[in-house]
This record gives C-alpha cells, sequence and structure tokens, in this order.
C-alpha cells in the first residue's frame, strides 16, 4: 500500500512539470522555425553543446518535463549533442533550485551547483557527438566496402542497365510535365492562424509526444516509488564522505525520479545525517539526469552507445565535482549550511491534483486508442 501511495504522490508531483515540458515541445515543433535549429543547435559541436546547455540551465523543467521538450527539440532539427546537453542541464539546475539551494542549503552550494551542472551537460553532449561521429564514419567506410562489387578476377560482369533513347526507337522516354507562371491553375497558399498553430502544437504534444513518452515516465516514477518505499534515508547517511559514498549516492539515485527542486530538500536532509557536501552535490546532479525514465528516451532516441557516453559524462562531471567540492569546504572553510526549519513547496497541492487527473485522462485515452487500434489490426489479419 506504502509503494502505491508513493507512486501517485510522485506521480502529481511530477505533473504540472510534465504537462508544461510536454506544451514546451509543442510549442518547438510548431512556432520555432527549422532553419533557426539548424543553424544554431543542427551540428555537432563543443559550440553548438555549450549553447544547448546554457539554453536549459536556466529553465524550470524537472525530470520528466524535460523529456518531451528534448524530444521535440531533436525531432525539430537539433543534433544529438545538443539534445544532450539541453537533456542534461534542464533537470540539473533551474532558477527555481539555485534560489532554493541558496535558502537550504547556503550560497556555496548555490553557486557551484549550476556550474557543475553545465560542465556536465557539455561533457555528456560532446561525448554523445563523438559516439555519433564515429558511428556515421564507421557507416560510411561499411557502405563503401559493400559497393565495391566487382574485381579483376571476377568471372561476372556487372552490367548496368540504362533507359536509352533514339530518333529511330519507337518507344519514347518519358516526358515531366513542367508549371510555370502561366499556368491557369494557381498555387494556393494557406497561412495557419495563431490559434490553429496553438490547437495544432496542443495536439503534438497530447498525442505523438505523450504516447512515445509515457511507458517510459510510468516506469521511472515505479522505480522512483521502490526506492522511496524501501531505502530509508538512514541508509545513505551510513556511508559519510569519500569516493563510496558518492558511488552510493549513484546508484541509489539512478532509480529514483526527482527534479532539481525536490532534491534539495531531500540534500539538506543527507547533509544533516553526516553525508559529505562533494557527495550531496554528485546526489543533486546524477538524481535528476540519469533516471531510468531519461536513460530509456536516450536509448531510444540517440541510440544504445549514447546512454554509455550520457552516463560517463554525467557520472564522471559529477564525481569529479564531487571531489572538487569537498576539497573547497576543508581547505578554504566554504559553509554549508542546512537549514531544514523551512519547508518549501514550489506549486500548491490543487494545481498538481488537477494536472495528475488530466495527464491521468490522456493517458488513459492514448492506451485505448492504441488497444483499439491493435484489436482492429488483428480482426483483418484474421480475415
Amino acid at each position: 500500500m506504502d509503494l502505491l501511495t508513493n507512486f501517485w504522490q510522485l506521480f502529481l508531483l511530477s505533473a504540472p512539470w510534465l504537462m508544461l515540458g510536454l506544451l514546451i515541445a509543442g510549442l518547438l515543433n510548431v512556432y520555432l522555425p527549422t532553419d533557426f535549429l539548424h543553424r544554431h543547435l543542427g551540428k555537432e559541436g563543443l559550440w553548438t553543446t555549450i549553447k544547448a546547455a546554457l539554453i536549459g540551465a536556466p529553465m524550470p523543467l524537472c525530470s520528466c518535463g524535460v523529456i518531451p521538450a528534448a524530444i521535440g527539440l531533436r525531432r525539430a532539427g537539433a543534433s544529438k549533442s545538443a539534445t544532450t546537453a539541453f537533456l542534461v542541464s534542464t533537470p540539473e539546475t533551474g532558477v527555481d533550485s539555485v534560489s532554493v539551494s541558496y535558502v537550504l542549503l547556503g550560497p556555496f552550494m548555490a553557486v557551484i551547483r549550476p556550474i557543475a551542472a553545465v560542465c556536465s551537460a557539455i561533457a555528456a553532449g560532446v561525448l554523445v557527438g563523438k559516439e555519433s561521429e564515429f558511428n556515421n564514419e564507421r557507416t560510411k567506410t561499411s557502405h563503401n566496402l559493400e559497393t565495391v562489387t566487382s574485381s579483376c578476377c571476377s568471372t561476372k560482369q556487372a552490367t548496368a542497365k540504362e533507359p536509352t533513347s533514339s530518333c529511330c526507337s519507337t518507344k519514347q522516354a518519358p516526358t515531366v510535365e513542367k508549371t510555370s507562371c502561366c499556368a491557369s491553375k494557381k498555387e494556393v497558399v494557406k497561412i495557419e492562424g495563431g490559434v490553429a498553430k496553438l490547437k495544432r502544437a496542443i495536439s503534438f504534444s497530447c498525442n505523438k509526444l505523450l504516447e512515445d513518452t509515457m511507458v517510459w515516465l510510468v516506469i521511472g516514477l515505479f522505480f522512483a516509488a521502490l526506492v522511496q518505499t524501501y531505502v530509508p534515508e538512514s541508509y545513505l547517511s551510513q556511508w559519510g564522505s569519500g569516493i563510496f559514498a558518492m558511488l552510493v549516492v549513484i546508484l541509489i539515485s539512478i532509480p529514483m525520479y526527482i527534479c532539481a527542486t525536490a532534491s534539495t530538500p531531500i540534500a539538506a536532509g543527507l547533509l544533516l545525517s553526516g553525508v559529505s557536501p562533494g557527495a550531496v552535490l554528485v546526489f543533486m546532479l546524477a538524481g535528476p539526469a540519469t533516471n531510468v525514465a531519461t536513460l530509456g528516451v536516450v536509448g531510444k532516441e540517440l541510440g544504445k552507445r549514447a546512454v554509455v557516453a550520457y552516463l560517463i559524462g554525467v557520472i564522471g562531471v559529477a564525481l569529479l565535482f564531487g571531489f572538487l567540492t569537498d576539497y573547497l569546504v576543508s581547505e578554504f572553510g566554504f559553509v554549508v549550511a542546512p537549514m531544514m526549519g523551512e519547508e518549501h513547496q514550489v506549486l500548491p497541492h490543487w494545481l498538481s491534483l488537477v494536472c495528475g487527473v488530466l495527464l491521468v485522462a490522456l493517458m488513459l485515452r492514448l492506451a485505448l486508442k492504441i488497444l483499439l487500434k491493435k484489436s482492429t489490426q488483428t480482426g483483418k489479419s484474421i480475415s
């Protein structure tokens, strides 16, 4: 029963941000010009990755909300490296999470957290981009090898059939109809209005995007509920500091489904329990960016090899900044002071409840639509 309760609570917390992410993705798909994305985010490379990381860093989207937004960005023309950088920096930090970090953890963590998040996003984006370039080069090489089908020792000669025509031939070459500005039929250009564009954006978000992401979202929330139900907070506090504590925090944070803002009170609790500031920072970086749903979407949209590059970039930079944080705190005396007396609620409960019910209705509608489609196809195959 506790598992179902925690699942529903996590679903309600995620629902408003997921709805916001779906809306942003739909608006990007409809309103953002394709040439703009191709020009600024369409190429692989360091500068493109940096721009995508900086665009995503201030946005107040959590782990669930960034998934549809990143998919919309990718399908609108963004490169793999840019999509990855956006997918990492957006949930790891934001304007809201920085302000909460300042209140609950102090100014030092409020500064180093967004810096670490942007660096993590850039590293993951560059690694995924390099993996994509290597994949493309290997594909081209194998394609070139396959095209070489004949040699000087071959007994069979390759023949190429090309359509030929001459003045004596009875068969005429196919003609291509051409149109000119003098044609009687005029092309009708339909200009789409603002309301029609908004409807198309909402339709794209609530149908295609939600259908592509809802399975992984539910799986991610279920794993998060499992961790929340069966892994107590005291389990993490027993490891204290050092590399082992950071690795344990990473292993626990991977199945968790938590946004940057919601992870901050948990981080303050871990600090009070004796966990080092470096391990706490690792938790706040790895938790929002490496959950099961995000990894599933990365594998589906960017490729299975990209998942490995993604994890190396995020976890590697998180560990580096974890050690850097512990070093700076011990050497220069930076204060990391949790203030657990303050309760932080980002959104009112009624808004989360309304968004949760609406999201359930949209998911059930899509599930029913998919089942009807499958049953129709089965009926046709039997007949």
